[in-house]
């Protein structure tokens, strides 16, 4: 095989070997046939951490630059118009179809997703990080269907599951090394095969709950799919398709202009994709919801940023004769919201907006003005420091844990609080439910546990020196902690111990402090490592649920002062 980049170059030579000269096809309706004949035009739509956004997204994140995009009832429309031109499509996702979702969707455990993208038309899904938000066995059944083991069938008419294939390379039980979904499948064309591999980055088990995969192993990407490769061959399969739940950083800024450019790629995935067989094609990428069109190692690889915004429209050109790629090409597209909406996407968002809107739509508080996850210069948000400032007011009396400060990691800060009004209707400033669920969705309790000084300082110190996450992860702290970290110091020496404080008191290294975390970074979440060596553990509240009560106490609640953490150079 040769890669999908390299058969651009090698397409000149088949042309002249097997193809018909360019005047001969303009003048000659059988050569034109002929030519035909010997190629099959394939296509794959493909997208990324969809994260259940059935809605239109809100705000910046329902925007590509300054155009509205998503929502599945466009979503599915876009889907159409492609798939009509080419019979040979392939629609698929690289992971977080589910996980980390709105209301709409979580509260029914994001069985309203898997059904819109049953209506879809859904072919592949690997897996990403977020399928496994509720575990192996919970993940299992949103393949296989079913009630909820616990909650059971809350819509009131049963779950099928998914008739789409969940996809899992890299993803292996500890006791028998199989894995938990199929590594690949092989698509027939005609005159071709191409294979779909789907999996996760290695680095899952440092970013979801611990308690959920404790069955499983997570294993290296590149090495994963390079095992298949001669299987696959041994098949006669010579265009592989990778969907690969990991990503990186580029250059470029999010915009119309920019979508179907690559910029200067940093992070995980580059290597990942140098490291992979050169009988590799295509990766479709996920994770870090970038836009990219790029070229690395010979490899087309793809992303289309996040919540349904884009879709990629991937056309590949398969030689029936040597079932190699000849030639690629790739185009971002924007979900655009002025096309008609889908009648049969319509009536399921609609069926679950009202199941949910008694949840949705209730009133917790209200705030001054936007309240936003953006990270000043040095990583400190104005809503990590409101949720920080709720975690330590439903920790900080004797019996909830007597905490004197709180940490918050910034990756579970899923989106802004805007104060127009919602569709809802509840009035601008005011915050529902809904909306502060968008922000936290993940259910995770509160533990507050005990410190030392020094293992607080350990703790700080983690956060640029976090093998796995590819860059700093600065967690959103409470009012009244405060400390400096220096740039350009040598990782483990950032953090200057005499200016962590807490009240203006510097904190003494041999002394303990009470510390509250959610149970995602008490179980070590995100690399805190130091975290699961805390004592006298206490749980609390769910995160939201001190969210709520925080906003009922302190409404209107302003944007968090972002002057706890200082950076120097």
């Amino acid at each position: 095989m040769t890669s999908a980049v390299r058969g651009l170059v090698l397409a000149f030579a088949l042309v002249l070997l097997i193809l018909p000269t360019a005047a001969g096809a303009k003048g000659d309706p059988s050569e034109r046939a002929e030519e035909r004949a010997q190629v099959t035009e394939v296509q794959i739509l493909g997208l990324n951490d969809f994260h259940g956004n059935l809605e239109p997204p809100a705000g910046s994140g329902g925007r590509i630059g300054a155009t509205n995009a998503g929502g599945v009832e466009y979503l599915a429309t876009h889907v159409d118009q492609l798939r009509a031109t080419n019979p040979n499509t392939l629609f698929v996702s690289a992971g977080d179809l589910i996980g980390a979702t709105p209301l709409i969707s979580a509260l029914f455990h994001d069985e309203p997703t898997i059904e819109a993208f049953n209506l879809m038309g859904l072919d592949y899904n690997g897996v990403g990080n977020h399928e496994f938000d509720e575990g192996v066995d919970e993940l299992l059944r949103m393949q296989s269907g079913g009630c909820h083991p616990v909650d059971g069938c809350i819509d009131g008419d049963g779950f099928g599951g998914a008739s789409f294939d969940f996809l899992a390379a890299n993803v292996k039980y500890k006791d028998t090394g199989e894995t938990i979904f199929p590594p690949y499948k092989i698509h027939h064309f005609p005159g071709v095969k191409v294979a779909i591999v789907g999996m996760t980055l290695e680095g899952t088990p440092s970013i979801v709950s611990p308690a959920g995969i404790q069955t499983v192993d997570f294993l290296d990407e590149a090495e994963s799919v390079n095992a298949l490769v001669p299987e696959l061959k041994r098949q006669n399969v010579e265009t592989i398709i990778v969907l690969l739940h990991e990503g990186g950083t580029t250059t470029n800024p999010l915009n119309e202009t920019t979508i179907d450019q690559c910029g200067t790629l940093s992070g995980a995935l580059p290597p990942i994709v140098e490291a992979m067989d050169d009988e590799i094609d295509v990766v479709v990428t996920g994770h870090t919801n970038w836009a990219v069109n790029c070229e690395i190692d010979g490899k087309v690889v793809t992303g289309a940023a996040s919540a349904g915004r884009l879709i990629t429209d991937i056309d590949l050109t398969i030689s029936r004769a040597t079932k190699d790629v000849v030639e690629a090409s790739v185009d971002n597209k924007i979900v655009t919201r002025d096309v008609p909406m889908t009648a049969a996407l319509t009536e399921l968002v609609t069926k679950y907006r009202d199941i949910s809107a008694p949840f949705a739509n209730r009133v917790i508080g209200s705030i001054t003005g936007p309240i936003t996850r953006t990270a000043n210069a040095a990583g400190e948000s104005a809503l990590g420091d409101v949720i920080a400032d709720s975690q330590l007011d439903a920790t900080d009396d004797p019996g909830f844990g007597d905490a004197v400060v709180a940490f918050m990691n910034p990756g579970g800060i899923r989106t802004d609080l805007t104060f127009p009004s919602s569709a809802a209707g509840e009035g601008d400033g005011n915050v529902t439910y809904g909306e502060a669920f968008a922000v936290q969705p993940f259910g995770n309790s509160l533990v507050t546990m005990t410190l030392t000084g020094a293992q607080i300082d350990t703790l700080l110190e983690q956060q640029f020196d976090n093998p796995g996450l590819g860059q700093n992860r600065i967690l959103q702290v409470s009012d009244g902690f405060s400390y400096t970290w220096q740039a350009s110091a040598p990782a483990g020496s950032k953090v200057a111990a005499g200016t962590i404080m807490i009240n203006g008191v510097v904190v003494d290294p041999a002394a303990s402090y009470r510390v509250t975390v959610n149970s995602f970074l008490a179980d070590g979440g995100d690399n805190f490592a130091v975290l699961i060596d805390g004592t006298n553990r206490l749980g609390g509240d769910v995160d939201l649920d001190a969210v709520e009560k925080y906003f009922q106490a302190n409404s209107p609640v302003s944007p968090g002062p972002q002057n706890r953490i200082t950076r120097v150079p």
